[in-house]
């Protein structure tokens, strides 16, 4: 959406705004300042970097309030469970709207006058258009241009490809429990030094994170990254599930994918996660960019 405002296919917005939670791969940021070098600023686009803080420091202090992730339970029954997923609205939706806020005036907490909104565009492809919603607040409505254009998550890789940017990377925490085998293959065989780093997370988080330790609310079972409730450093992550094939095949019937893109789909290209469709609950593909005008 950026680029398609950068280049006039779409309007121009006034801003770009990503959410850091802290916690991305490396892959994600450089791309960042790379859109914002060759696309947003020639185009005369703010990119504004918004955090509520570093989810994994924060996950692992026990001095600091934490909105817990959803990490995958083990029970001392057997029974499997899951923590309450908070994250995304502490370290991605709230970052978005004081901002949202300061860009109009009125920073929380006041009052925003009736009929002052901003346009905010979500990146939802033809492939989730259900997945479609409007804004939680009187002061942001939502705009899903994509699904205006009729595009789908194919046609938006053919249109990455077209600018030079086919290795797009899936912005998401690199330690997110809703990442599938191929995305924890990714982070493995390209990255081993950020592979090291979740599988160091994933054993420090077994009793639950630190702030709930300190106070006195452990969890009754383990907790885990992988939803196999086995330690990362042990999980056959190289074991291809059923939903990668279906994934793979619904691409194939719907869209005919090249080579190229049939490989991107085999390494969980559309693993991911943004502020407005989380993964998991299989929402669509976008990066982490609100888009306001």
């Amino acid at each position: 959406m950026l680029a398609l405002s950068a280049q006039g296919i779409l309007p121009k917005v006034d801003y770009a705004i990503f959410a850091d939670t802290g916690w991305e791969p490396r892959a994600v940021y450089s791309h960042l300042d790379r859109l914002e070098r060759e696309i947003a600023r020639p185009a005369g686009i703010p990119v504004l970097r918004v955090s509520s803080g570093n989810i994994r420091n924060d996950a692992l202090d026990p001095d600091h309030r934490f909105a817990s992730m959803p990490l995958y339970v083990l029970n001392k029954d057997g029974n499997p469970g899951m923590t309450r997923r908070q994250c995304t609205g502490e370290y991605k939706i709230k970052p978005i709207k004081k901002k949202v806020r300061e860009i109009l005036g009125y920073p929380y907490p006041t009052r925003i006058p009736k009929g002052v909104f901003v346009e905010q565009w979500v990146g939802i492809s033809t492939d989730e258009f259900h997945r479609a919603k409007d804004a939680d607040v009187k002061y942001m409505r939502n705009r899903h241009p994509l699904i205006d254009l009729g595009w789908s998550r194919s046609d938006c890789i053919r249109y990455l490809a077209s600018l030079g940017l086919a290795d797009t990377p899936k912005s998401s925490c690199l330690g997110c429990p809703f990442h599938g085998n191929s995305q924890w293959r990714n982070i493995r065989d390209n990255s081993p030094a950020e592979w090291e780093d979740v599988v160091e997370f994933d054993a420090a988080i077994r009793k639950g994170n630190a702030r709930a330790n300190a106070t006195g609310n452990r969890l009754l079972g383990e907790a885990f990254l992988h939803r196999s409730r086995v330690p990362l450093s042990e999980v056959p992550i190289d074991h291809v599930t059923a939903a990668e094939w279906a994934a793979m095949q619904q691409e194939l019937t719907e869209s005919g994918p090249d080579l190229e893109e049939l490989e991107e789909l085999e390494q969980g290209v559309f693993d991911g996660c943004s502020p407005w469709a989380c993964r998991g609950e299989v929402e669509p593909v976008q990066d982490d960019f609100g888009l306001a005008s």
